[in-house]
């Protein structure tokens, strides 16, 4: 009998099968976040600007160039996008003076209200749906997305 060595590269079977039940199920919460926002009217801004909100919320002063990273975009892209928040007065554009053409982001105060009471209503939805599950299915939840933080967060070198 041989003995199979899994280099770090090839995932095992239960990674992989875990992998795609990850890559499922987020899209399917996120939908369902998604169309309830839609349904009680809460959406005034489109899914990519809530994403760019929730961004510079986390990462005041970041660029362009972060938010178009993380929203998985072209540069021009979230230009658009931002240029759209901008204009809404829910994010200022203010000139880095470390690096002249580097233009740093931040919330509005209005921005920052507005991204709260999305940020609530769509918590609030999740938690209702959570409400039906047991309690030691929130905890087995809970103990899954804290590995997955942990695991994705060492990948990525994203500090809290």
């Amino acid at each position: 009998m041989a003995l199979r060595v899994v280099s770090r590269s090839e995932p095992s079977t239960a990674a992989d099968r875990c992998a795609r039940e990850i890559l499922e199920t987020v899209p399917l919460v996120m939908r369902v976040v998604r169309a309830e926002m839609r349904r009680q009217g809460a959406l005034v801004v489109s899914v990519p600007q809530f994403r760019a909100l929730a961004f510079v919320e986390r990462h005041p002063g970041a660029s362009l160039a972060g938010v178009a990273e993380h929203l998985g975009v072209t540069a021009p892209t979230a230009s658009t996008i931002v240029d759209r928040l901008v204009r809404r007065r829910l994010v200022g554009r203010v000139p880095d003076p470390a690096e002249r053409r580097r233009v740093a982001l931040t919330l509005t105060p209005a921005g920052g209200r507005l991204f709260a009471r999305m940020r609530s209503k769509a918590r609030r939805h999740v938690a209702m749906r959570l409400a039906g599950a047991s309690a030691a299915d929130l905890r087995k939840v809970a103990g899954a997305l804290a590995v997955l933080d942990r695991l994705f967060r060492e990948e990525t070198g994203i500090i809290g």
